[in-house]
Parts: structure tokens; C-alpha cells; sequence
């Protein structure tokens, strides 16, 4: 396989029932008694999806990573794709997260790094408006299934 093939497969879309939503910045702060509460819906993949891709596309074998400290609390991942006989690598990093801090490092680190070849990186341009939360500031399911359609949309627009 070439490198172009390698990246253009990693780069595929993920089935809608892949893509996850949590919500990034609100307007808590700034709303006005009668506004309602909203976020930034931001979309992700699990990490296990994330290492399929890698095992579908390239076998378990042709992959690996590994992790080195970062600035701070921060962790660094790095993923090699062995290309032909050479491994190429690339890397990015996170910190502690809210919830489980040292694994949503690893987690989030590893899922940047592989961004960085491709995987899920087409939902950085889902074009998302800020959407009402309930009072527990999480994403309505009515929402949700707005932004399941919107994946949709965009993956046939892409695609077409």
C-alpha cells in the first residue's frame, strides 16, 4: 500500500452511530435570565474506534505507539505507521482530563496523535451550531439526534 492509500483509508468517515457528542463551551455565564442555557456540541470518536481504524486498515501489526512525558501534566502519544520498511511517526499531546485525569490524557493523546493521520479528522469541519442543554448542561436527546443528522448530511456532501 502506498502512503497516499494509507492515509486516504485512514481518513475515511465513521458510520454516524461512531461519532459521540459532549458539549464544550456554554453560555452559563453571559445568558440573560430568559435565554436559554447552550453549548458547543463537539463531536469525537472512542478511542477503540480510533484503534480499529488503525487495525482494519493497516493490520495489527503495521501500527504502534507509544508515550513520552509532555509540559506539565501533559502526555505525549505517538503513533507509527510502518510504510514499506520504514516507520513514519507523528505525535500530539493532552492533559488530565475532568473524569479519570491520567486515562483521558492517554486517551485524548493518543486520539489527537491519531488526527494527526487522518483518523476523524473530517469532524473538526461539521458545521455545528451551539444547541439548548437541559438544566444538567447535557446535550437533549432531540439534539442529539439533530446532530446525528447533520453528520449524515455532511458525510453524503462530502462524499457525493
Amino acid at each position: 500500500m502506498t502512503a497516499q492509500t494509507i492515509f486516504d483509508q485512514l481518513c475515511a468517515l465513521f458510520p454516524t452511530e461512531y461519532v459521540k457528542w459532549r458539549v464544550g463551551p456554554t453560555n452559563e455565564r453571559s445568558k440573560k435570565p430568559d435565554e436559554r442555557l447552550e453549548g458547543e456540541p463537539l463531536a469525537y470518536i472512542d478511542a477503540r474506534a480510533v484503534m480499529d481504524r488503525f487495525d482494519s486498515v493497516l493490520g495489527p501489526e503495521r501500527w504502534q505507539c507509544t508515550y513520552t512525558p509532555g509540559v506539565g501534566a501533559s502526555i505525549v502519544c505517538n503513533i507509527g505507521v510502518l510504510i514499506g520498511d520504514e516507520w513514519i511517526w507523528k505525535a500530539d499531546g493532552a492533559g488530565p482530563s475532568d473524569t479519570e485525569p491520567e486515562k483521558g490524557a492517554l486517551s485524548d493523546a493518543f486520539k489527537r496523535a491519531a488526527v494527526r493521520w487522518g483518523v476523524a479528522r473530517y469532524l473538526y469541519d461539521l458545521d455545528v451550531r451551539w444547541v439548548p442543554l437541559d438544566d444538567r448542561k447535557r446535550i437533549t436527546k432531540v439534539t442529539m439526534q439533530w446532530l446525528a443528522e447533520q453528520h449524515d448530511k455532511f458525510a453524503k456532501r462530502i462524499t457525493a
